[in-house]
């Protein structure tokens, strides 16, 4: 659906995007993680025609997005993370002014807006005007703008933003379905728990360069290989010790009592390889297990040593 390829930006001497590559399947719910700065936003725009590239590729659904601006359009929906409304319009109108702009007149265009409001939750507030609803109300009305034309790919730039938690668990909710429905949808987020239990795929952007990329599972299991690796033992301390030592993949090592705590490089087969081997031994291991972290370490750590999921 997405293929990015040595996308480039840079602003004077600041280099936004340093040659980003990314591919997005159809049907994915992609969350885009990077701190203040990473990239993240200037993809966005990139991506949508928004933003002129400095060199690379981007590929939308078989449609060159950097030269074929008038397609693009139809593939996409984008939610920018400000944006405006017409304040003086009442919901229903808005709507169909979006509408319009896409050849949708008429009842047609009312049926359809109306379906759209329903989908985001709004269909009790199309005879209100926009200047009176909330702004968790307005991020709803803006995303089923974005829906008119029944894009392909929608590209939200932190939908929730300025949220509320009740008003963050309904746009949760309906992104979810949208998911559901068949949508490809890029998301941008700094709330990384709510990326973790929505997106199938995560993307952690650092510096404008993609440092790690894969499901919530893939990035912690690239995290927790990082992490300690803690072991009870129930006698032959001395054994496990000298066991443990002689594995190459050991880097640190401490001891508390029948407790050792270990550095270990290795994946799940070389985990059970040692365990194995102390067991083999005579070494009684009544806990054998690593450490266990989150998304927002995974954040932090790639994004203050990108070496390490590498």
């Amino acid at each position: 659906m997405v293929k990015i390829e040595n996308l480039y930006k840079h602003y004077g001497k600041f280099v936004a995007l340093n040659h980003l590559n990314l591919s997005i399947e159809k049907g994915e719910l992609f969350g885009f993680v990077g701190p203040n700065g990473a990239g993240k936003t200037t993809t966005m725009r990139i991506i949508s025609g928004l933003l002129r590239a400095d060199g690379g590729s981007v590929h939308i659904a078989d449609v060159d997005a950097l030269k074929d601006n008038q397609n693009l359009k139809r593939k996409i929906g984008y939610m920018p993370d400000f944006f405006g409304v017409y304040d003086n319009l009442k919901a229903i109108e808005y709507m169909e002014f979006y509408a319009s702009v896409y050849g949708i007149t008429g009842e047609k265009a009312k049926s359809m807006c109306l379906e759209l409001m329903d989908l985001v939750n709004l269909s009790d507030k199309a005879d209100f005007y926009v200047d009176g609803l909330s702004r968790g109300m307005k991020q709803r009305l803006c995303l089923a703008r974005s829906l008119v034309h029944n894009p392909e790919l929608l590209i939200l730039d932190e939908p929730a933003s300025g949220l509320d938690p009740r008003a963050r668990f309904e746009m949760k909710g309906i992104l979810k379905n949208l998911h559901d429905m068949g949508k490809t949808i890029i998301i941008s987020s700094h709330i990384l728990s709510e990326l973790a239990e929505m997106c199938t795929t995560i993307g952690i952007i650092d510096k404008g360069s993609m440092v790690s990329k894969g499901t919530v599972e893939e990035i912690m299991q690239k995290l927790n290989t990082s992490n300690p690796l803690k072991i009870h033992v129930v006698n032959n301390v001395e054994t496990a010790v000298r066991i443990i030592k002689e594995n190459p993949q050991v880097a640190n090592l401490s001891i508390d009592g029948p407790d050792i705590t270990i550095s270990f490089d290795g994946g799940e087969e070389e985990e059970a390889g040692l365990l194995k081997m102390l067991v083999n031994n005579d070494v009684q291991v009544s806990s054998y297990m690593r450490e266990t972290g989150n998304l927002e370490e995974v954040f932090m750590m790639v994004t203050a040593k990108k070496e390490v999921l590498d």
